[in-house]
């Protein structure tokens, strides 16, 4: 038997992640009830760290828009509300009109993803109209380029040549002018979902239904026009997709599981994809060494739709991945240590240490929440660590947070480090109870009191 070489202790482990995307033309409903099913919260087997969620066709009136600038959307509070209990926070967000994509992460992953950008990208009424285009978040998830982007292509049989324009004309614009971000295309992964529109060619409404009817989904696939065109368009041909093996996802009666009845009777169609692409590997020829096992890989688990849901003309489609990846970045860059927390009268002193080199600004701060926060802004206390800080020494420091307005309570709490230069938190703490303290309060004569 063959020796093992001892693993280096230095180098990071492999990680394996799993990754929800959700995708749904949601036909300007607002969000059922239950979502169980959608997020897959009864599959106790999936452990699922990374949700991602785009929504198309979101109620976009004016009435809707200007109530979302100074609100939550129905469909975010909804998304926080279920998924904040079970300790994932909205990590970013990206609007354009009815395009809503958001990315929720375990609070654990939290410093080793940083927000690099959002962007829209309007295709409606030549590139002024964000009814159609597309919605981009670009992120590097332990140390690795992604970009996530949601999609709504133009509709219609006799449109295909229109989407695929757009399709490429979506990717162009994608590329950031900062020079340390790569060209989206030598990004580690790109994921691209939404309601692409794509149509089944040639065949007649009667035998599209007769082969759904009867399962006869590979017939189908030959005359898709995504299909088609991923044979002969070299780009798409590097975005992967999973087998169909679901039913047809658009056009049904509302609150009906029943296909067109309308006098339009549209031909059914999987207008609702989601597709993913891998950085290109250098290829080993005959006379060069065999290449290492990759350090990033994406495997597809599951790829379905949900027939359940009939609040709109589309069924939502998920897909459930497993990302294998070599951490780039094995430690945080900021590290709270919440063990060492003692307060005096009203503020709580909190110890941080960050990384050699770490771009540390005066408009950094420090958030106190309890566990089970929606997003980052879902403080109770905060305190900037340029105007609150009360030594440093061994690149160990310290800094006063203001607790006088929180309750005395068994709750449990988390400190997060927010970084201004990177958009993003960069350490945060393990869950924690805030010990006893001793603050003063006035008693009924106005004499200031001790309280133990």
């Amino acid at each position: 038997m063959a020796a093992v070489s001892p693993r280096n202790p230095t180098e990071p482990r492999g990680k394996k992640l799993s990754i929800h995307v959700v995708t749904w033309n949601v036909a300007s409903a607002a969000p059922p009830l239950d979502l169980n099913d959608l997020l897959q919260l009864n599959n106790q087997n999936l452990n699922l760290d990374i949700y991602v969620i785009g929504l198309q066709e979101m109620n976009s009136g004016i009435i809707s828009l200007l109530s979302n600038t100074a609100f939550e959307d129905p469909w975010s509070s909804f998304f926080m509300d279920v998924l904040s209990p079970l300790s994932f926070i909205k990590v970013s967000y990206v609007r354009m009109q009815g395009l809503l994509l958001l990315v929720f992460a375990k609070y654990q992953h939290l410093p080793y993803i940083q927000i690099l950008y959002t962007k829209s990208t309007p295709t409606g009424l030549f590139g002024y109209w964000g009814n159609k285009g597309g919605v981009n978040i670009c992120l590097k998830l332990y140390g690795y380029y992604i970009s996530i982007i949601n999609c709504h292509l133009p509709p219609h049989l006799s449109n295909n040549d229109q989407r695929l324009d757009h399709f490429d004309r979506i990717l162009e614009m994608q590329n950031f002018e900062r020079c340390d971000i790569p060209n989206i295309l030598d990004h580690d992964l790109i994921l691209w979902f939404g309601d692409m529109n794509f149509r089944i060619e040639d065949f007649g409404l009667h035998f599209v239904r007769e082969s759904i009817k009867n399962r006869c989904y590979s017939v189908l696939w030959e005359k898709d026009q995504l299909s088609i065109a991923k044979r002969y368009d070299p780009l798409l041909r590097e975005f992967q997709e999973g087998p169909l093996l679901f039913p047809p996802t658009y056009k049904f009666d509302r609150h009906s599981n029943n296909y067109d009845t309308s006098e339009k009777k549209r031909k059914p169609a999987w207008t609702d994809r989601i597709l993913w692409r891998l950085k290109r590997q250098s290829q080993a020829g005959p006379f060069t060494p065999k290449l290492p096992p990759p350090h990033f890989c994406l495997s597809l688990r599951s790829y379905v739709s949900h027939m359940m849901y009939s609040i709109s003309d589309h069924k939502p489609v998920t897909g459930t991945f497993d990302l294998e990846l070599k951490p780039l970045v094995s430690a945080p860059m900021v590290t709270l240590m919440s063990e060492d927390l003692w307060t005096m009268e009203n503020d709580m002193l909190i110890s941080y240490s960050t990384t050699p080199g770490f771009p540390c600004s005066s408009w950094d701060w420090i958030g106190l929440y309890k566990v089970g926060l929606r997003h980052i802004n879902d403080y109770v206390s905060y305190a900037w660590v340029g105007d609150n800080q009360v030594s440093f020494s061994n690149n160990l420091n310290q800094v006063y947070i203001d607790i006088k307005d929180v309750p005395e309570t068994k709750d449990q709490f988390l400190l997060c480090y927010y970084s201004n230069n990177l958009n993003s938190v960069v350490g945060i703490s393990k869950p924690f109870q805030i010990p006893l303290r001793c603050f003063l309060r006035e008693d009924p004569l106005g004499e200031a009191q001790p309280r133990i």
